[in-house]
């Protein structure tokens, strides 16, 4: 049997054994009273590490993607955010089924978002368009390889959009703190809301946090019902949460290490793609080439997995499940891999 290798996302780590103990352990109560105290010191861990008022714990990303849009827009609005970002690409239109939001994309194929472009479509308002009431941001911004944006950039767009506020989809924002060793509180403070997935590097079984101002995270509850994620005794997934936070955040530079080796093996392996492989700061290394989905099914029987999250761009994502064996083993493989002629 071909030996594996999993890179298709850091969602599919493995709880810890001490995440199983603690989950077996948790003291728990009725959370949808706000009675579980696994939950709720959850929650005031993460806002503590983002240094928000208060936090929300959800079963996804998704939903605290979508829960802070609810929170922050009405309907007809507009949302600004890159058009490959996880909020416009990535949760199968949710936004304009659940929010009767609109999104007015931009260029992100750089991580990251021009205040000049997210400006035109503020000053458009006066020409009649819908009104923008937010600023979605993704750090750090996985299809553009798990880009970290410079704080300096976050207070820039800030200071420039004025009272909108900024959701930060912070689904990987430790390894962004990690890459950067930028406290989260730092890379957040210019966010009014700001999400968390504890299931990717982190290595939890299940949930997301979301945080932001008291007034806003009442109001997050009361979208967290109707979206149907209100949950009961959800300690004995909050406890693996807090595991997470506590021993999970510093192995991320393991993941990230990995990862740019990997992504020299990748740029070697494919020339014609002229991937720059220095780019790739976190744990993704991602990349365009005109055979992306051809690569990764060739690869596959031959026990690399990957995925590709456009038609040419391929992504392969390490995580605590990946070892460095796993990363030399990789290496042999695209070291004799050529794709198929098209």
């Amino acid at each position: 049997m071909t030996r594996r290798v999993d890179l298709r996302s850091d969602t599919v780590t493995q709880p810890t054994q001490a995440m199983r103990d603690a989950m077996a352990e948790a003291v728990v109560g009725d959370d949808g009273y706000g009675e579980d105290p696994t939950v709720n010191a959850l929650e005031a861990r993460y806002a503590q590490i983002v240094a928000k008022e208060a936090a929300l714990f959800v079963p996804s990303g998704v939903m605290a993607n979508q829960i802070a849009i609810r929170v922050l827009t009405r309907p007809g609005d507009l949302v600004i955010a890159g058009r490959s970002q996880h909020l416009v690409s990535f949760e199968m239109g949710a936004a304009s089924r659940n929010s009767s939001v609109q999104f007015a994309t931009v260029d992100d194929r750089l991580g990251t978002l021009a205040i000049a472009d997210v400006l035109e479509l503020i000053d458009s308002e006066q020409d009649h368009q819908p009104h923008v009431a937010m600023v979605a941001v993704e750090n750090t911004h996985m299809p553009s390889g798990g880009t970290v944006w410079d704080v300096a950039d976050l207070e820039a767009l800030k200071g420039a959009i004025g009272a909108r506020p900024i959701h930060l989809d912070g689904a990987r924002l430790f390894n962004a703190v990690v890459a950067s060793g930028v406290a989260a509180s730092t890379i957040a403070a210019s966010a009014t809301t700001v999400m968390t997935c504890l299931t990717k590097g982190l290595c939890a079984p299940v949930g997301s946090l979301l945080a932001g101002p008291s007034h806003l995270m009442d109001a997050a509850r009361v979208e967290r019902k109707r979206l149907g994620g209100s949950m009961r005794q959800a300690g004995v997934l909050a406890a693996a949460g807090l595991v997470a936070l506590d021993t999970m955040i510093d192995r991320l530079a393991e993941d990230h290490e990995r990862a740019r080796v990997l992504a020299q093996q990748f740029a070697q392996a494919f020339p014609e793609s002229n991937y720059d492989a220095t780019s790739c700061r976190t744990n993704i290394v991602s990349f365009n080439h005109p055979q992306a989905r051809q690569i990764v099914h060739e690869l596959a029987t031959l026990g690399v997995e990957g995925g590709t999250v456009a038609p040419q761009r391929v992504r392969f994502v390490t995580h605590a499940g990946v070892s460095d064996d796993d990363v030399n083993f990789v290496g042999e493989v695209l070291r004799n891999f050529k794709p198929s002629p098209v």
